[in-house]
């Protein structure tokens, strides 16, 4: 007989117990997906997007239908709870648990079906929303719900947690959405629910029969009232007969898994416009926002100017704001819908944008708005969030609460008083058109007295939020930080009727125990708690942190941006996860991972973890994630301090020592450039330098220049003096890159710096190192030795620029060179004076006409420079140069060492072939392929055997020559400095 073990129904106390070798050997029996009950699995899914954390006992990722049916089973014999989970963006904490976590993202991911003329999809729980809604599109058709997560939340954990989006004022919830579901019991039943069908498992109709009045009149009248379990959708007279399919949405996982859902699409409307209205302030915009619905607007968003961190743009003049979408069949029908919305709106002022980019920068900040509200800006100097004084940092836990939208500029004001009561801040956003309001708040989640606030402002929260007649949840479900708190909305007489109702599904109480009904406490199960009290002894200053590691890695809330099949437009963020789709290999995943290893109880190694090791292996330190993330995880940074401590004082990869150092190689090997090419050419001695390198065996050595830059600079200058000073002409930095492998870079830039400017390009100081690839291979001690050495040889005048060709260099000075050396004001002296090409030409010589070439170009913005420097001054020149058409954005994949280092081949040709080959294989005849880093222009030289070039080589060749006329043009006013 099979040993029996009850599975968790109440509050988890610590973290859970490994999964016993019997069930293990079940279960890998029963099923054919895969199954893993490793420390990096189970740490993998200790959280979700909230602020909660259990260990579960392992992860499955099941084929099939038979698969899940099979687990149940298993899981029912032995006791062990099961919890669902999608892209993992709860926020309630509903995707976390102590028993198997069923993966339902790697294989159950297929449209079965799509009938566009009954409009309706077949789809399995791991489809991506925006696959379906791609699926769709060429038929005119979309799935309404569209929560911001769209990239990476799944239609199983939309249908879970009965998730919205900005459009539920044209198109409702998912509950609205969702025609038929196959769904399979704890134990192994599979059920079919349809509208008007059977209500589910047999007990079901008596519980409702017996309870009409209680579930006539116990719930609130609102469009997003989504806490508890929707058991009014049972009712006899629910329109269409009792509707167990609007029962189960929102049901969280702890009623049965979703297998199979039919769902309906709406018609998408083939042109947009936005109205933008501007209101004094957030209640002004929340009282206006319901006289608006009579227009027919497909949204209704709305946020304050403490949301917007950055240049507002096309946002009208006021405090707050609301996002009116408008559709029609035409562009001008659109626009015309949007300016009657206009018209109609009192507001302080408005404007309407039809242009399709402009828009999207719009939806930018609101989609990011999870993220941002995050972190927020210190008053006073001073951080906010915990007892240690770290920077601002706001969580959800009331995130998510609705009210009837005519209450909804009442309840702000009672909502940002009941904030100052309790000294705390927020941001609120959300969805004004169906009352539903976000808000991260600057809990303290770190101390006992801090967390005692919590609590109680929760408590007085959920108060006023029923004394307006609203609902806990207005989107993101009850999960952990809710459920508790639902007697005060729903009374204990229906909650008593929720666990019957559960009970009836699930009287095992096997199926995500703890959410919903008899919950755990809101304070309790913290994944904060875990976390060391001191500060960890690290390397780099984290000054975004103050300085504070586990803060920095706290940055992660968990909303999976980084989760993303696809890179949109120039993003870059992040390419080792599109190349692998596992979640280890995600920002998110790695996160996680060093989450758990400063807890020290699922990953127990710390520094010396193989898992972190492994995660971070594929990682490019691309640092996309520095922009592009909402929260700004910097996981180059926090891969750099890891690998410092995991090898410190062991033997390290060979790649280190060979491609790390690689600037004390170059020096040694210049003199001796021609006969180590002519040995390079040889075959087999190339093999055997690659294998005793780290080198993979796919990669070809790059050619050294027998002549450096520094070389040809002298010999074409004279000897001059060693001190960099701008007084005395351009200061251009020189990296090893240009100095020992594409001198022809810096030829080029010398002669368009001093044509654009008149001014003499200053000779080189020898021995001057950025530190990159010392930085990169966490070989930071080294990195520091040769930083200082830099900043002693160097006498930059301050505040005057610093001209870095090289992205990477130019973003290690930027931001590693100031947070390894906090306490030099040098390297802060030096990073604020770097400029790139582009840039010190638009600012120093902004009277000089570059030559006008009048060509498409293609090629890579630098990830780097994406993530660090901005690439608008670069956008601007090749504009000036007639250069049109957009560069890829992704990573190119070589990333300094990455595509270099052994096992990294088959990830670095899958990103090069995610935006940049294809770019160039689609490029016009003729087109110019710009790429001004020598990775981007190494890994196309060595994939693609096409040969791009630095802007300033494309510039520099088309300048006018002695004896040759100068090209069409170009020209030149004598340049002078911008005063600044």
């Amino acid at each position: 007989m099979a040993e029996q073990h009850r599975p968790h129904t109440g509050p988890s106390t610590g973290p859970s117990p490994a999964a016993s070798p019997a069930f293990v050997a079940a279960l890998r029996s029963a099923v054919r997906g895969a199954s893993d009950f490793g420390p990096a699995a189970r740490a993998l899914t200790t959280m979700d997007a909230s602020n909660y954390r259990r260990v579960p006992l392992g992860v499955l990722a099941p084929r099939d239908a038979d698969d899940i049916a099979a687990a149940l089973t298993v899981c029912r014999e032995y006791g062990v709870p099961v919890v669902p989970r999608g892209g993992g963006t709860s926020i309630a904490g509903q995707a976390t648990g102590t028993g198997l976590v069923l993966d339902l993202t790697r294989h159950l991911r297929t449209i079965l079906d799509l009938d566009p003329a009954a409009r309706t999809a077949v789809v399995q729980p791991g489809v991506i929303l925006d696959d379906l809604r791609a699926a769709a599109a060429p038929h005119g058709l979309t799935f309404g719900p569209d929560p911001s997560t769209h990239s990476r939340c799944t239609l199983g954990g939309m249908i879970g947690n009965n998730s919205c989006g900005a459009h539920s004022v044209a198109w409702g919830t998912t509950a609205d959405n969702v025609r038929g579901l196959s769904v399979i019991r704890y134990g192994g039943e599979a059920l079919r629910l349809e509208p008007g069908g059977g209500t589910g498992p047999e007990g079901v109709d008596a519980l409702v029969a017996s309870h009409l009045a209680l579930l006539r009149t116990g719930y609130p009248d609102l469009p997003r009232r989504i806490s508890g379990y929707a058991l009014d959708a049972l009712l006899p007279e629910h329109p269409g007969g009792p509707d167990p399919v609007r029962a189960f949405c929102g049901s969280e996982g702890t009623l049965g898994i979703v297998t199979e859902a039919t769902v309906r699409l709406v018609e998408s409307p083939p042109a947009r416009a936005l109205a933008v209205l501007g209101y004094a302030d957030e209640s002004a915009a929340a009282e206006a926002a319901p006289g608006l619905l009579p227009y027919g607007p497909l949204t209704v968003e709305g946020m304050a100017a403490d949301l917007v961190r950055r240049p507002a743009g096309l946002l009208p003049r006021g405090a707050a704001w609301l996002f009116v979408e408008t559709g029609g069949a035409t562009p001008a029908e659109a626009r015309a819908h949007a300016e009657r919305v206009l018209r109609a709106a009192d507001a302080v002022d408005g404007a309407v944008v039809t242009d399709p980019a402009g828009q999207r920068a719009l939806w930018r900040i609101r989609e990011d708005a999870a993220g941002t509200a995050t972190r927020m800006p210190d008053e006073g100097g001073t951080s906010r969030g915990s007892a240690a004084g770290r920077g601002g940092e706001a969580w959800p836990g009331w995130e998510d609460c609705a009210v009837p939208p005519a209450r909804l500029g009442a309840y702000l004001r009672d909502f940002r008083a009941l904030l100052a009561e309790h000294g705390l801040r927020g941001t609120p956003y959300g969805h004004f058109g169906d009352g539903c309001i976000h808000v991260r708040i600057d809990f303290d989640l770190i101390t006992e007295a801090g967390v005692a606030r919590f609590r109680r402002f929760s408590e007085e929260t959920a108060d006023l939020v029923v004394a307006h007649g609203g609902s806990l949840s207005g989107e993101h479900g009850d999960g952990q930080a809710r459920a508790e708190l639902l007697p005060r909305m729903y009374g204990d007489e229906l909650v008593a009727l929720f666990g019957r109702f559960k009970d009836l599904w699930d009287p095992d109480g096997g199926l995500n125990p703890g959410m919903l009904v008899r919950p755990a406490r809101l304070d309790e199960n913290l994944r904060f708690a875990v976390l060391p009290k001191g500060p960890v002894d690290v390397e780099f200053g984290y000054p975004q942190d103050g300085g504070d590691f586990a803060g920095a890695v706290r940055r992660c809330v968990g909303v999976a941006k980084c989760r993303t099949t696809e890179a949109s437009g120039a993003g870059v963020m992040c390419p080792s996860f599109r190349a692998t789709g596992e979640e280890a290999h995600s920002t998110r995943g790695r996160a996680r991972l060093l989450h758990e290893m400063l807890a020290g109880e699922v990953i127990t190694d710390g520094w010396r973890s193989t898992e972190v090791r492994d995660a971070l292996d594929l990682c490019l330190s691309c640092k996309g994630c520095r922009s592009d993330c909402p929260v700004g995880v910097d996981m180059a940074t926090y891969k750099a301090e890891f690998l410092h401590h995991h090898y410190r004082g062991r033997l390290r990869p060979a790649a280190h020592y060979a491609m790390g150092r690689l600037p004390q190689w170059l020096r040694l090997a210049a003199p001796f450039a021609r006969p180590l090419n002519a040995l390079a050419r040889l075959r087999p001695l190339a093999a055997l330098a690659k294998r005793l390198a780290g080198i993979a065996p796919e990669r070809t050595i790059p050619v050294l220049a027998t002549e450096t830059y520094s070389q040809w600079l002298r010999s074409r200058q004279g000897t001059g003096t060693h001190v960099l000073s701008t007084d005395r002409g351009v200061a251009l930095w020189t990296d090893t890159f240009t100095e020992h492998l594409s001198p022809q870079v810096g030829r080029a830039a010398v002669r368009v710096l001093e044509e654009a400017t008149g001014r003499t390009v200053l000779p080189p100081v020898p021995g001057l190192c950025c530190g990159l690839t010392y930085v990169s291979t966490g070989q930071l001690d080294a990195a520091r030795r040769v930083m200082r050495r830099t900043l002693d040889r160097l006498d930059l005048i301050p505040g005057e620029p610093l001209v870095v060709l090289e992205p990477s260099c130019a973003a290690t000075l930027r931001t590693d060179l100031p947070e390894l050396l906090p306490g030099d004001p040098r390297a802060a002296e030096l990073a604020s004076s770097v400029r790139t090409f582009a840039q010190y030409l638009e600012d120093y010589a902004p009277d000089w006409t570059p030559p006008r070439l009048d060509r498409p170009a293609a090629g890579q913005t630098h990830c780097h420079q994406h993530a660090v420097l901005g690439d608008a001054a670069e956008r601007r020149l090749r504009e000036r140069m007639g250069l049109t058409g957009e560069l890829s954005g992704g990573c190119c994949g070589l990333a300094g060492d990455f595509g270099f280092e052994k096992g990294h081949w088959e990830v670095s040709v899958a990103c090069a072939e995610e935006q940049l080959l294809p770019a160039v294989r689609e490029s016009e005849p003729g087109a110019e392929l710009l790429a001004d880093g020598f990775s981007c222009r190494t890994q196309l030289d060595q994939l693609a055997g096409r040969r791009a070039r630095h802007l300033a080589e494309v510039i520099a060749e088309a300048l006018p020559v002695a004896g040759r006329p100068p090209v069409p043009g170009a020209g030149r006013t004598p340049g002078r400095r911008r005063r600044r």
